[in-house]
C-alpha cells in the first residue's frame, strides 16, 4: 500500500495539487488534521480514498479523536497528536499505538517532519506544506506498506517541483541585525 500523508494544511491546499500529479500509485490520502475538511476535498477532487482526523484548530480537544488504518503490513494509528503533547514528547503516542496494536503512528501539529522509529514503533510527521516551521518551503511524507516492511520518507516540496528555494530561517531579531550599522 502506498500512502500519501499530508496535515497541518489549513485550508490551503494549493502545494497539494501542485505535488500529486508527480505522484503514482498512492492508494490513500491520509491527513494527520488542522484542516479537517482539507483532506475531504482532496479525497473528492483526486477520487481517492481519504483517511483525515481532526487537530486542534478543527476544535478537537478529544484523545479519542484518532482512526486506526489497516495494512497488510498492521495497524496504523492516525491521530493529530495535539491531545498526546507530541511538541514535547512522543511517548503518550508510542502508548496510544501499543494500547491500540499499531505498529505505526502517523500524526502531525507539530509542523515540523520527523521520520522515526522506537521501541519496534514507527513515527511519522509529514510535517505542513502551507506553514512550515522547520526552515523548509514545506514537506509532506509518503508511507510504503507490504506484509514485512514499513518504509517511510519525507519529501520536501522544492525536491519534487525543482526548485531550490528553501525558507529563511531569520526572524525579526536577525533582520534587524542583518539592516544594522554594526554588521
Amino acid at each position: 500500500m502506498k500512502i500519501l500523508v499530508i496535515g497541518d494544511t489549513h485550508g490551503k491546499l494549493n502545494k497539494v495539487r501542485e505535488i500529486f500529479p508527480k505522484l503514482k500509485n498512492i492508494d490513500l490520502i491520509a491527513h494527520t488534521g488542522d484542516y479537517f475538511r482539507d483532506g475531504e476535498a482532496l479525497g473528492k477532487e483526486f477520487n481517492i480514498p481519504v483517511i483525515a482526523v481532526r487537530g486542534n484548530c478543527d476544535g478537537s480537544s478529544s484523545s479519542s479523536d484518532f482512526e486506526i488504518i489497516r495494512t497488510e503490513y498492521g495497524n496504523i494509528l492516525l491521530t493529530h497528536g495535539h491531545m498526546e503533547n507530541v511538541g514535547y514528547q512522543l511517548t503518550t503516542l508510542m502508548y496510544k499505538a501499543m494500547e491500540n496494536d499499531c505498529k505505526a503512528v502517523l500524526f502531525g501539529h507539530t509542523h515540523c517532519a520527523l521520520v522515526d522509529e522506537c521501541s519496534g514503533i514507527h513515527f511519522v510527521n509529514p510535517g505542513s506544506l502551507t506553514r512550515p516551521r522547520d526552515g523548509s518551503d514545506g514537506s509532506y511524507a509518503v508511507v510504503r506498506t507490504s506484509e514485512n516492511s514499513f518504509d517511510a520518507s519525507v519529501v520536501y516540496y522544492s525536491t519534487i517541483m525543482g526548485t531550490n528555494r528553501r525558507s529563511s530561517n531569520s526572524g525579526f531579531l536577525r533582520s534587524i541585525l542583518n539592516y544594522s550599522d554594526r554588521f
